[in-house]
């Protein structure tokens, strides 16, 4: 499935949501190569990034001529949480607004795909405020995942 186009920084950029099963090999290499970059080698945390969530995920990004621009994945409940859940959130351009909208699409797939009444999202903990501004609130002490600083924060709809 392929939402509308939207306009950023004077580009056409294409939101593509997509199950596992409807991605084509190409898209998924391009999926798990910016995913390896980001979570694995930027951050320096050796960790399975391919995990046996995907094949039962959503796999939601906004791309344009270039290549992926930003990317998230929807879990239906009790895959990794109890509840939906929302991960791997990237924006490969930073403070610019494309994380905002990647977390609200990925909301939207979320109740609309899962009929999500709430969310979770194991957000590492720097970007607590950027998440509380998409209505999630902290609802664990802080904890290390793979080395690096995480809390749970869960979304109730509205």
């Amino acid at each position: 499935m392929t939402a509308a186009c939207v306009k950023t920084e004077g580009k056409n950029m294409e939101c593509v949501i997509k199950h596992f099963s409807e991605l084509s090999r190409d898209e998924l290499f391009e999926i798990y190569k910016l995913r390896v970059a980001v979570f694995v080698v930027e951050q320096q945390s050796p960790y399975p990034e391919v995990d046996d969530a995907d094949p039962v995920a959503y796999h939601i990004w906004f791309k344009d001529q270039e290549g992926i621009l930003a990317y998230a994945r929807v879990l239906p409940a009790h895959t990794v949480c109890e509840t939906v859940s929302i991960g791997r959130i990237i924006a490969v351009k930073r403070r610019c607004g494309l994380g905002t909208k990647i977390v609200a699409e990925a909301i939207r797939v979320a109740e609309e795909m899962f009929g999500a009444e709430t969310i979770t999202i194991t957000a590492q903990t720097y970007a607590k405020e950027f998440y509380e501004k998409s209505g999630f609130v902290q609802c664990s002490a802080e904890y290390l995942d793979a080395g690096v600083p995480h809390i749970k924060m869960i979304r109730k709809k509205k």
